[in-house]
């Protein structure tokens, strides 16, 4: 037989037999995963306003997964650096967001004047509606 008709070493055994041919994979971290998870969900919850409060909480949680997860991406044979920071970016733009956006709707609240232009603007869409 020649060595072009050889079957290649290992190549008639399963996978799961094969032994590990040199170092194993680095793994992705999952704090890192989940705070890019949490930063997406955060920011579109944050761009509705209607989920701004549930935006903000997950942005937090989103905040110390990134924190966590770049931690974790120091250890040897651990990755998802940019995962992390990319989580930990949208996490903080998201809680930056809702913060402003509570700003300044407790600042409209607090604003008299702005209150009465909108309860005139109320009333007189339910006067249009009888």
């Amino acid at each position: 037989m020649t060595a072009s008709s050889e079957p290649a070493p290992g190549a008639g055994r399963s996978a799961a037999a094969r032994p590990a041919a040199g170092p194993t994979q680095a793994k992705t971290s999952a704090a890192a995963t989940f705070a890019l998870v949490f930063g997406v969900a955060a920011l579109l919850s944050v761009l509705t306003a209607i989920l701004a409060s549930v935006g903000l909480l997950l942005g937090i949680i989103g905040v110390i997964l990134g924190i966590v997860g770049l931690r974790m991406s120091r250890r040897p044979g651990v990755t998802g650096r940019g995962v992390a920071i990319g989580g930990l970016v949208l996490s903080v733009l998201a809680v930056l967001l809702g913060l402003a956006l509570a700003a300044g709707i407790s600042t409209f609240i607090n604003n008299q004047q702005a209150v009465d232009r909108l309860e005139k603007r109320v009333s007189d869409l339910r006067d249009k509606l009888d």
